[in-house]
């Protein structure tokens, strides 16, 4: 991949607290790149580091094959957009789309012509003479992407753009916002700790824990295939077990033994055991390879899926159905699992 942007062992401390570990990041030209992780992992850091507005410890910023430590941010060519939208609330929606291009000094035929695109491209030209303050907060969020894009910024950085909108509306716009930011073609880094929402605009995301990358990679890749427990669990898979490898292909843990890939790893190697939550193959009578005897817990109706929680051995385990079963709780029941769903993790 030819980066257009390179991070390079990027350090950073706020006092006793190491919020950036020796970060390094390749965005190619035209990608959508999310940062995704819990609150406090380092994302919003690592986006203001590369904006100039958090100086680093150490580590470099390059852009396209610049580096970026003397170039303050203003004159660094990228956008900026924020949860709370930061729009003049009496101004109207021209003018908000406006400013920044006749802050940089545009002739006024060159800003009509801008905002006039700008307003096409997020469906808002009917909207151009309203006050932000007259908008819904949607119609908010397009005026924002649409100020952010008007100057045409190398590089868009996004902090939670959807974060104050309702869970109906972000389902809305993500694809919507996926679709303009690939139809300008800007390079996009864009900062989530939601999982949908960064699996639903990202060409790669970067699972962050603790100031470190834990792992980089597509969607489908990442959902298929977590590299650590801990990006495991922050997918929200919630059957995780320490084991122990005890022969090829052979794994060991408190609720039996199990059939997976261990490529990779050796006898004896100390591994987590992760179990998808729709690993149950099929319910019977008769353990078999890859079978497990669990207690029915409760079952939880979801909508699209329903949740069922079995107690192994002592160890809560949850699944996902496509139905509900006739299965009740205090029950006994043996569940036959796909070995394409388990996989073996390093161990923590």
């Amino acid at each position: 991949m030819d980066a257009l942007l390179n991070v390079n062992s990027l350090t950073k401390s706020f006092d006793d607290h190491i919020a950036l570990r020796s970060i390094d990041l390749a965005v190619a030209a035209g990608e959508i790149v999310c940062l995704l992780g819990p609150s406090g992992c380092g994302k919003t850091t690592l986006l203001r580091t590369i904006a100039g507005l958090t100086l680093p410890d150490s580590g470099t910023v390059a852009f396209a094959e610049r580096d970026l430590a003397a170039v303050p941010p203003h004159k660094r060519d990228f956008g900026m957009m924020f949860q709370d939208f930061a729009l003049f609330p009496h101004k109207s929606v021209y003018e908000n789309v406006a400013f920044g291009l006749r802050m940089r000094g545009d002739s006024a035929e060159k800003v009509q012509q801008r905002v006039a695109e700008m307003l096409e491209l997020v469906d808002m030209t009917a909207f151009a003479q309203r006050r932000i303050e007259q908008l819904s907060g949607g119609e908010q969020q397009r005026v924002a992407l649409a100020r952010s894009l008007a100057p045409g910024p190398r590089l868009l950085m996004l902090d939670e753009p959807l974060g104050a909108l309702d869970r109906a509306l972000r389902e809305r716009l993500m694809l919507e916002l996926r679709r303009i930011l690939k139809q300008v073609g800007v390079t996009s880094i864009y900062v989530t700790h939601d999982q949908t929402e960064a699996f639903a605009i990202a060409d790669r995301i970067v699972i962050m824990h603790a100031g470190r990358i834990e792992q980089i990679a597509s969607p489908t890749v990442l959902y298929e295939h977590p590299a650590t427990a801990t990006v495991a669990r922050f997918l929200g898979f919630y059957n995780v077990l320490p084991a122990t490898i005890v022969a090829s292909g052979v794994v060991d843990s408190t609720i039996g033994r199990f059939t997976v890939s261990t490529a990779g790893y050796e006898d004896g190697n100390r591994v987590n055991l992760l179990i998808k939550p729709d690993a149950i193959q099929a319910f019977h009578g008769n353990t078999s390879q890859n079978s497990l005897v669990g207690r029915v817990i409760a079952q939880s109706f979801r909508g699209r899926y329903v949740q069922l929680w079995l107690d192994c051995s002592g160890v809560t385990l949850l699944f996902e159905l496509g139905s509900v079963t006739d299965l009740a709780v205090d029950e006994s029941v043996t569940i036959a699992l796909a070995s394409d769903r388990l996989s073996v993790l390093p161990s923590d």
